[in-house]
């Protein structure tokens, strides 16, 4: 089992930034790809950002390519999204996930883990 939680959610301006964590706990966190998701209201979950278990390899979704980044500390097993640029559009609940993979992944039924999430909303 890996127990997941998101934190660093918040109301923010258009343009401003932010900064997602989420603190792994359980079994081994270098063994799980991770990747983020997101659910905004009335709206199926999309993928965000995936990233493998050394952090070497990262894939993002269309919509905020060039303005996110996801990075991972194995010794803190955390992993993180770095949003800068946010629009209103990237106004949604943002889910952390982990795969028992090494590779990265991008389809939501590949993650067997999932936090609670954490909201973000970008106000224009």
């Amino acid at each position: 089992q890996v127990q997941l939680v998101e934190s660093g959610g918040g109301l923010v301006q258009e343009g401003d930034s932010l900064r997602l964590s989420c603190a792994a706990s359980g079994r081994d966190f270098t063994g799980h790809t991770m990747g983020w998701f997101r659910q905004a209201r009335g709206k199926e979950r999309e993928f965000v950002a995936t990233i493998d278990w050394s952090g070497g390899n990262t894939e993002y979704g269309n919509s905020v390519k060039g303005r996110f980044t996801v990075s991972r500390h194995n010794a803190k097993n955390t992993v993180y999204l770095q949003m800068n640029d946010l629009k209103p559009e990237d106004t949604a609940v943002y889910f952390c996930a982990a795969a028992e993979a090494m590779a990265i992944r991008m389809a939501e039924y590949e993650y067997k883990y999932w936090g609670q999430g954490t909201q973000v909303t970008v106000s224009s």
